[in-house]
């Protein structure tokens, strides 16, 4: 067959990720925090870019609007999903009307914004932890005032994980303390019986041991288990344990389990570190018998085009033009992207809303199965939108804080033909495992079978699974669950 070049036309469809077109779609991915930073960020970069003071926000600029002129037109779409609602405002379209982002309009802004709020609700807040070594420093100060002793206990306090473990030599201890080994141990003797229990140990042996030998009258058996049987304890080797001490299963099994009530990770409850706050994005506050969403624009504010370029424009060379238009492009499309991702929030929290209707007004029982292709359909979004512009976000509802991903759970089939959420199967085996007899724990099989008798049909490996998921041990282990003491 003989080549020959020639010209064709040919027309196709294709999706172009633009640098705007990124940047949109990362804005819906934002939390409220990491969005007052990025218009933080642009406010600096973009001198287009001005922020409108509070005490002018309806303060109207008419004289200035018929000057305007007409920003060249990006290419680029905006990131707006083909199903979207056409009633929406026509912000979406391109080219837009300056006039509404360089100037003030006089759009109500969120209540949220109006609020004088100066501290954050008691349940978004952590509660401030001290650190492992801050707790310890402190003891070592009321224990001793002897330079010394006090230089190796900071020694040795600094060398402890987060698991409250000793992970440095004595002999190295000495050496930088300049001091003898058998100074290091007496101080390290003194540390171990600082609270908690069990701190500054070099194994979990050791760990265990002065767990138990901190009890003012502890039991020779489980001492003597620990410090000499502890191979055959971590195997489960009861019975061998029972011969080699000549004494009955039963009076082994409870040392036994007074050994499995110990803090095997006695720095466990120091390790919350820094207070956290979570700001919710958006608050659902109950009016009557509806259901209202606010978004929290705290922090995020509000922009507006700097009308000095409107001289720029004028009496620029071709280059500051290119500029000045460059940026102006900029920063309408910024502050178009943060317009559009506050609606599609409040779309798709109203959407949640509709659907979890039950859950606001009664309880985690009532949460139903939700999906994100069914919050996409009710609005007219594709579900990869909803997943974006629910990721990282969190919602204030007069059952709690929330986050919005904590609404989409699959669901289990009930007798009546109606779904219910896993999260309220989870709370349902949760309450069942509370409430069984220690002495005869449920079984995975057992409690599938009372979930059967209430309606729900569901697997006995799917209620493993949600077992584990709960941290909840097996029935054969939480049979030997330690007692209290």
């Amino acid at each position: 067959m003989a080549m020959e070049a020639r010209l064709s036309l040919r027309q196709s469809q294709r999706v172009v990720m633009t640098p705007l077109l990124q940047q949109a779609i990362q804005l819906l991915q934002l939390s409220t925090l990491e969005l007052q930073e990025v218009v933080q960020k642009e406010l600096l970069e973009n001198p287009l870019l001005e922020e409108v003071a509070p005490e002018t926000d309806n303060a109207p600029e008419a004289a200035a609007t018929p000057e305007a002129p007409t920003a060249p037109s990006p290419a680029e779409p905006p990131p707006v999903d083909a199903a979207s609602s056409t009633t929406e405002r026509q912000t979406d379209d391109l080219p837009f009307d300056l006039t509404a982002v360089m100037f003030d309009d006089n759009e109500e802004r969120s209540l949220v914004a109006q609020e004088d709020r100066e501290e954050l609700p008691f349940e978004n807040i952590v509660r401030s932890i001290n650190s492992l070594t801050d707790h310890l420093d402190e003891q070592l100060r009321f224990a001793t005032e002897d330079p010394l002793v006090r230089r190796i206990g900071n020694e040795i306090i600094g060398n402890l994980d987060e698991d409250g473990y000793l992970r440095a030599e004595v002999a190295e201890i000495a050496q930088r303390c300049e001091t003898t080994v058998d100074e290091v141990e007496k101080v390290l003797t003194l540390v171990q019986g600082f609270d908690p229990p069990g701190v500054a140990a070099r194994s979990i042996q050791e760990c265990l041991l002065i767990q138990l030998k901190s009890d003012p009258n502890p039991d020779p058996v489980s001492v003597e288990i620990v410090q000499d049987h502890f191979d055959e304890l971590s195997r489960r080797r009861y019975p061998e344990i029972a011969r080699a001490l000549k004494l009955p299963l039963d009076r082994v099994m409870e040392s036994v389990e007074e050994i499995m009530g110990l803090e095997p990770k006695p720095g466990r409850r120091f390790g919350g570190g820094d207070s956290r706050y979570i700001v919710p994005d958006v608050v659902v506050h109950k009016m009557g018998n509806e259901y209202v969403v606010v978004l929290n624009e705290d922090g995020i504010p509000r922009l507006r085009v700097n009308s000095l370029y409107r001289s720029l424009l004028r009496n620029s060379g071709d280059d500051a033009r290119a500029y000045v238009e460059q940026k102006l492009r900029s920063a309408v499309w910024l502050i178009k992207s943060v317009d559009q991702r506050q609606r599609t929030l409040r779309k798709v929290t109203q959407s949640i809303v509709k659907f979890q209707r039950d859950f606001l007004d009664k309880g985690l029982p009532y949460l139903r199965p939700l999906s994100l292709r069914d919050v996409g359909e009710d609005i007219g979004m594709h579900e990869s939108t909803i997943s974006r512009v629910t990721t990282n976000k969190y919602v204030e509802t007069p059952q709690g804080l929330f986050e919005l991903k904590f609404f989409f759970h699959s669901g289990i089939a009930s007798g009546d033909g109606e779904m219910v959420s896993s999260v309220s199967v989870k709370k349902m085996i949760q309450d069942l495992l509370a409430n069984e007899d220690p002495a005869k724990p449920l079984s995975d099989q057992e409690v599938a079978q009372i979930l059967k008798g209430r309606g729900l049909t569901i697997a006995r490996r799917t209620v493993a699974k949600y077992r584990e998921e709960l941290g909840i041990l097996p029935s054969h282990q939480r049979r030997l669950a330690p007692k209290r003491r």
